[in-house]
């Protein structure tokens, strides 16, 4: 099927609501998919395995769709996807990942042969390590705050369509709000170029945040702690990942490390204990905030004066997704009025049972992101 009809698929079994913009995305990958499909069988055919005669075809324009979070960005692209056959090798990756094994993959040449070269020397058999493996690539989450790169991008991704990769990328920023107010941006520009010329952008910007829908149809915060609750939280968890595969993650914050175990879709899970009762401060927990727009903390326990360390880093952690607007969703033994008896914090958890409360009602799930 093609993503249209993917989509019409959706609509009519009523997993999704009809939306205007959304169907004109599914008609462009539409698009998409046909030429993706026509420009691989021009590969195979027998003029193309002579050098001497280049294809006619021209590759595919691919598409990069942007809006805010919740617009079902994710889904369109996943329907794109799964309509590409099989015979064609494909990938989808969150992009963070991607770049993750590009530096990988630099370093990794400099190690292995000795030699001292620079990135440049290194995209063109990077590109060509990607197209033997991918010829259709789908970026999720695209958002660029590193300025090594910012630096890389424009040359990598030159490379990349010249080898006539199919591109789908998603993204909260169109292309000209990307990386704004980064280090040498003016050097971030040619990407932004490249990006306009050789993609078509489509704006996904409905009125309805669908993510924040499922939030409020399920709740955010699961109190007591039993066999129901952590159902809900399991339920919650797959409706946001669309069922995708999690995957463990890692966040480097000034040469420490800290371990997500499990992530998808920009949503990331952790334990109690594995956020607050580790040396983890407001830094670590800035960063994980910057790289997932919803989290899921589980099995809180009531804190007393025993466990007021704790009830400092959970203070901490309240505080910081509050203030970078971020959702929260938590397995806790009782209720946020509940949580803390102690009284060395006593006052200033008050701020945290305030905050908890809001995190839970419609305002904050439908602020404007």
């Amino acid at each position: 099927m093609t993503p249209l009809d993917r989509y019409n698929q959706h609509l009519t079994a009523g997993k999704i609501d009809p939306d205007p913009l959304q169907e004109s995305a599914a008609q462009a990958l539409t698009r998409l998919y046909h030429e993706t499909l026509d420009y691989e069988e021009s590969r195979k055919s027998w003029r193309h395995k002579f050098k001497f005669i280049p294809s006619r075809k021209m590759p595919p324009r691919g598409i990069y769709i942007h809006g805010p979070v919740g617009r079902g960005k994710s889904m369109l692209m996943d329907i794109f996807y799964d309509s590409i056959p099989l015979g064609i090798k494909k990938r989808r990756v969150h992009f963070h990942q991607f770049m993750i094994e590009v530096h990988d993959y630099i370093h990794s040449r400099r190690s292995d042969y000795g030699i001292i070269e620079d990135m440049d020397a290194a995209l063109p058999s990077l590109a060509l390590v990607i197209s033997n493996r991918s010829r259709v690539l789908c970026f999720d989450e695209f958002h660029v705050t590193d300025v090594a790169d910012a630096m890389l991008l424009s040359r990598l991704f030159t490379a990349i369509l010249d080898q006539g990769i199919t591109l789908v990328i998603t993204s909260n920023w169109p292309p000209g709000e990307l990386y704004q107010g980064g280090l040498q941006r003016d050097r971030f520009i040619p990407f932004i170029n490249l990006i306009k010329a050789r993609m078509e952008t489509i704006t996904v910007d409905s009125p309805v945040d669908y993510r924040a829908r499922k939030l409020k149809e399920m709740s955010v915060y699961f109190s007591p702690l039993n066999a129901e609750t952590t159902k809900r939280s399991d339920d919650l968890f797959l409706s946001l990942t669309e069922g995708v595969e999690s995957l463990p993650d890692l966040i480097e914050v000034k040469g420490r490390t800290i371990q997500v175990p499990s992530s998808a879709k920009g949503v990331a899970r952790f334990s109690f204990s594995q956020l607050c009762e580790r040396p983890l401060g407001a830094e670590d927990y800035l960063a994980i905030s910057k790289r997932y727009h919803t989290v899921f903390l589980e099995y809180v326990p009531k804190l007393g004066y025993d466990r007021r360390n704790e009830a400092k880093r959970l203070m901490t952690l309240v505080d910081v997704l509050y203030d970078q607007g971020r959702n929260l969703v938590i397995t806790a033994e009782d209720l946020p009025q509940k949580l803390y008896t102690g009284h060395d914090h006593a006052f200033e958890f008050q701020r945290t049972i305030s905050r908890l409360l809001e995190m839970q009602s419609d305002a904050w799930l439908n602020r404007a992101k």
